[in-house]
């Protein structure tokens, strides 16, 4: 492991802050750096933008005690950023967003007691899912069944009675193939073959990323691309087949990706991404809607996931003309969207 890579993993920290996944953003449009100062430190991606202007963003970071100041880093972030002519610097810190979970009495006020003193201000654009279910894998795999509900483990038996086998793959062409389907059925976004392939190629020899296949006789009907590292894992990426759903098997590749991160040691197991709605309005809606993150809820909340919620993003500004022209890209963005 890189010193980088050993810092993030002493700081308990996220693996989007590695320098592996830098590694791999660099295929595609980020130029990444990483700063560190003291205990403190940051991987910072950069994103070109017209005139040689860059946005800086730091995903699920910094890596710290929050209960310390990070103006030191702050200072060589600033620097570092000023110096690629960044119009903003974001972070989306990986903070829980309930007060329960401030870490210190004076930071009980909120959000703004955390980074409006550094200077940062809440962001309309959010890269990474800000709410999530996570599975305590700390406990036995019957405990972690028995969490479940009835439908989702009743599905997990039914995949393996009709013929389900999900197990490693390194079949790298018969999952992309699977997401282009799923994205075109589902109507989200995927990334390129090429994505899926470097992720695979750069975090699977490190033991940090497993491909589950699930097969009937031998044809591929669902996959989940999974990652661990120290203590947590994450369910990036999944897709599945419109042929013999009634089968059920992206239940046993979750399943099998569930097992191989607590066989990892992870203690945890991210779902990465439901609709960012409150628990009543989530079961409210959940089988009529279809839209967005909608459309894999209703398969994420059977697995007996607690839902979980950071503070999102925020903004430093360097070029506050500029930061609105980004902004009304944005919202002209959405409506366009919409």
């Amino acid at each position: 492991m890189n010193d980088w890579d050993a810092f993030v993993l002493a700081q308990r920290g996220h693996i989007l802050q590695t320098q592996t996944w830098g590694q791999l953003k660099s295929y595609f449009g980020w130029i990444p750096a990483t700063v560190r100062r003291g205990p403190h430190g940051a991987l910072v991606l950069f994103r070109a933008l017209p005139l040689g202007f860059t946005l800086a963003y730091v995903p699920r970071g910094p890596l710290g005690n929050w209960a310390e100041s990070f103006g030191d880093l702050l200072t060589d972030l600033d620097a570092l950023c000023r110096a690629r002519r960044a119009i903003c610097l974001k972070w989306e810190p990986p903070l829980d967003d309930s007060p329960a979970h401030r870490r210190s009495p004076e930071q009980r006020g909120g959000d703004a007691a955390w980074l409006t003193p550094l200077g940062f201000r809440p962001s309309p654009h959010t890269i990474q899912p800000r709410r999530t279910l996570v599975i305590d894998l700390a406990s036995s795999e019957a405990d972690i069944l028995a969490r479940m509900k009835q439908k989702t483990r009743y599905n997990i038996g039914l995949a393996a009675k009709k013929e389900i086998v999900a197990r490693p793959s390194p079949d790298l062409a018969a999952f992309v193939e699977l997401m282009r389907l799923t994205g075109s059925r589902d109507n989200f976004g995927v990334h390129s073959g090429d994505y899926y392939r470097r992720a695979y190629e750069l975090f699977h020899p490190l033991g940090q990323c497993e491909l589950f296949l699930a097969d009937y006789r031998g044809e591929p009907l669902a996959g989940v691309m999974a990652f661990v590292f120290g203590q947590q894992a994450w369910y990036f990426y999944g897709a599945s087949s419109d042929k013999e759903r009634n089968r059920m098997a992206p239940y046993l590749a979750q399943w099998e990706a569930i097992r191989w991160a607590k066989a990892r040691g992870a203690l945890s197991y991210d779902l990465w991404g439901i609709p960012d709605e409150d628990e009543p309005a989530l079961e409210a809606q959940f089988e009529s809607r279809h839209d967005g993150l909608w459309g894999v809820y209703r398969f994420k909340r059977g697995w007996g996931g607690k839902p979980a919620r950071t503070i999102g993003a925020w903004d430093k500004v360097y070029n506050p003309t500029l930061y609105q022209v980004y902004l009304l890209y944005l919202r002209l963005r959405r409506q366009t969207l919409g």
